[in-house]
């Protein structure tokens, strides 16, 4: 787990073993079921989480009950409500776990640290950030730009595996199409 930890780092900055391990030692390690909850809408975010392994879906739930997939968050990923996370303030999401999941998790005050004690951590998250951003912006000009069949190759072609993991009615939230619609694209192709 922390070479997983270490080699995802290192796609980005290089570490000598006394800064890992200055890193390493902020994190927590954390397991949960199937179904289980990392983070509940109206509750204290307290973690970023690194996914070792394992499927979590991040989830808005609108005023009718109604579930909305904002994102999947698979081995090599980070996910939390950000907004909550960094302001501090309660979930507006919910992250629950798809399959069985291991984490690493970490705190604010944690993340804060590591970016003070070395630069190299603050330029990594730095490019985390900057592709989440890009991507969420990607995500939002394909919702207004393409059709459901385009956004479902889109996301196939991205991540293939996505496919064999997630429940079909949690891509088609994803999607923003009905399950039937998801069922004919999926035969379609």
């Amino acid at each position: 787990m922390q070479e997983t930890l270490r080699q995802h780092i290192e796609k980005i900055v290089p570490l000598t073993d006394e800064e890992f391990a200055f890193v390493r030692s902020h994190f927590i390690v954390k397991k949960f079921r199937k179904r289980a909850f990392l983070i509940r809408k109206g509750e204290r975010v307290k973690y970023t989480y690194f996914v070792v392994s394992g499927l979590l879906k991040l989830v808005h739930e609108d005023e009718s009950g109604k579930e909305h997939i904002v994102a999947f968050a698979m081995e090599d990923w980070w996910e939390s409500d950000f907004l909550a996370f960094f302001r501090q303030t309660k979930a507006v999401m919910s992250l629950q776990c798809i399959e069985d999941t291991e984490v690493l998790c970490l705190s604010l005050e944690d993340y804060q640290q590591v970016c003070a004690g070395l630069q190299k951590m603050e330029h990594f998250f730095l490019q985390k950030a900057n592709a989440g951003h890009i991507a969420s912006q990607q995500r939002i000009l394909s919702f207004l730009t393409s059709n459901a069949k385009e956004r479902y190759e889109q996301l196939l072609n991205r991540y293939p595996t996505l496919f064999q993991r997630a429940p079909k009615t949690l891509l088609a939230s994803y999607l923003g199409v009905s399950r039937e619609t998801l069922s004919r694209l999926w035969s379609s192709s």
